[in-house]
Formats: structure tokens, C-alpha cells, sequence
């Protein structure tokens, strides 16, 4: 039985391939999930480009893709998925929040028109598939039990729970808290996780010039994780303004807060 994620991409809003930069890594959103040899990734940031060439070398031919929402720096990677342009290879794509603005394959094939990309969708030679539903909804997903739910970000945002061998995997961003109100939709839905990805782009001090923007602090994954039994937090989506010698500053203090939060680096691979 095997059931672990690795991070492919830690980074927030926008990519920082830069010198000071590389401790934790400068590419944006993306994981990989395997359950017993089927693969799930959580985004399709910059990080994505990279998680195609180790699919490629390792022969992975299919996945599901689950997409929290379909801002820029979790969707500028997927041109770059060279899988999706080899025959005889399947990725199914989910996507809670554009049920009303007309579904996800029209989303990422806006991204992919003329003027701002050369290479159109109808381009990809895998094959590819395309889903809708609706954040709160329950999915079976790669042998997968997949929770989710809404989340706090402009133009929607979509959380998820995965479970399999009694164990729990969260992944919540992007969202935004109201400070001294515990968002109870996060709260429940992870309920006893032994890991949970929080959006910890910014922190308490950093907030208040920010509100309104969609995000959140490692100190409110702290809180959240400790009052619902987190096992594990990985502090992520880090702002691009961090850099090394800041997140080396928030790993320290966040160990001083709690020994279960440690900050995630890209590469980082972890047993659930």
C-alpha cells in the first residue's frame, strides 16, 4: 500500500527563478499524489513542466488532475505538460468552480488562444477529458475517496480532502481568513488529517495590507491545524517577495509554534 505526495511546485502568484530563490524552490503550484500506482496532481502551476519530464522518464501515461481554481499561476504550466502532447496517454481534468462560466475545457482553452499562446488545445494528442462539479461534492478519483470544498478566493476556489488506507491528505489553497473567526468549511474538512497543504502566503504581520486578495497566513494554518487534529501542516503557496532567508525565518518560528508545521520545498517528497 502507497500513498504519498510530492511538491513540485511551492511557490504563489507568480514564478521567482532567481539565486535567492532556491532553498525552497521558485516554481508555482503543483503536486503529485500517488495512491498504489495511480497518480493524481493537485494544479497545473510552473511546477507541472518539470512533474511532465519525471512522468515521462518514469512511463506514467495517465492521471487526474484536480484544479483548486484557474488563476494563472495554478494553469501557466499546463501548456508546458509535455505529456498531454503524446499519443496514447489519458489525463482526466476536474474543476469545481466554472459550472457557471462555462467549464473548465473552455477555461484552459482560452489560456491556450491566439494572441497570448501559439499551440491551441486541440493540439494535445493524449487523451483528455474534462469535468465539472460543484465545490462539496464527493469524487472517486484514482482509487481515491476526493472531499471537497469551497473556499474563500476571488472567483472560487475549491479545497480537497484525499483519502485512502484510513489516512487523509488536505490540500487548501487559496483562501482567505477573517482573523478571529476559524473558517468552520476548512475546519471540517480537515477534520483529523495527517497532512494538510495550507496557503500560508502571507504572515499575521503582512495581512492586514492584503485583505481582500484571497489568502492567508502560516500562523492561521497553525491555528486551524492544531483545533482540528492535524497530524502535519506544510506551510505553502509562499509569496514571491519570501525569499530564502525569509522562509528560513518562518520554518523557525513556525517550529516554535508547533512541532507539526514545517515549511514545503519544492522536491519535497512525503509519506502520508
Amino acid at each position: 500500500m502507497e500513498f504519498w505526495v510530492r511538491f513540485w511546485g511551492v511557490r504563489g502568484s507568480i514564478a521567482c527563478p532567481s539565486a535567492s530563490h532556491v532553498r525552497y524552490g521558485g516554481n508555482t503550484s503543483c503536486l503529485e499524489v500517488c495512491v498504489d500506482g495511480r497518480y493524481i496532481v493537485l494544479d497545473a502551476g510552473t511546477g507541472i513542466r518539470n512533474l511532465g519530464t519525471s512522468f515521462l522518464e518514469r512511463g506514467i501515461n495517465k492521471a487526474d488532475l484536480l484544479l483548486t481554481h484557474t488563476h494563472w499561476d495554478h494553469i501557466n504550466g499546463f501548456p508546458f505538460f509535455t505529456p498531454a502532447y503524446a499519443p496514447d496517454h489519458h489525463f482526466h481534468i476536474h474543476a469545481g468552480h466554472l459550472i457557471d462560466a462555462g467549464g473548465v475545457e473552455r477555461v484552459l482553452a482560452g489560456q491556450m488562444a491566439r494572441p497570448t499562446f501559439p499551440v491551441p488545445l486541440s493540439a494535445l494528442q493524449a487523451d483528455m477529458e474534462f469535468s465539472d462539479f460543484r465545490a462539496g461534492d464527493t469524487l472517486e478519483v484514482a482509487g481515491a475517496t476526493v472531499k471537497t470544498a469551497p473556499l474563500q478566493h476571488p472567483d472560487g476556489a475549491t479545497a480537497y480532502r484525499i483519502e485512502a488506507h484510513g489516512k487523509a491528505f488536505c490540500y487548501v489553497t487559496d483562501t482567505e481568513h477573517v482573523p478571529g473567526e476559524p473558517d468552520e468549511t476548512v475546519l471540517g474538512l480537515i477534520d483529523g488529517a495527517d497532512l494538510v497543504a495550507y496557503d500560508s502566503t502571507y504572515t499575521d504581520e503582512e495581512f492586514p495590507k492584503h485583505i481582500g486578495w484571497g489568502h492567508s497566513t502560516w500562523q492561521e494554518g497553525v491555528r486551524l491545524a492544531k483545533r482540528a487534529g492535524v497530524k502535519r501542516l506544510a506551510i505553502f503557496h509562499h509569496d514571491p517577495y519570501h525569499d530564502d532567508e525569509f522562509m528560513d525565518e518562518v520554518a523557525r518560528q513556525a517550529a516554535e509554534e508547533w512541532d507539526g508545521a514545517f515549511v514545503a520545498k519544492e522536491g519535497m517528497k512525503l509519506d502520508i
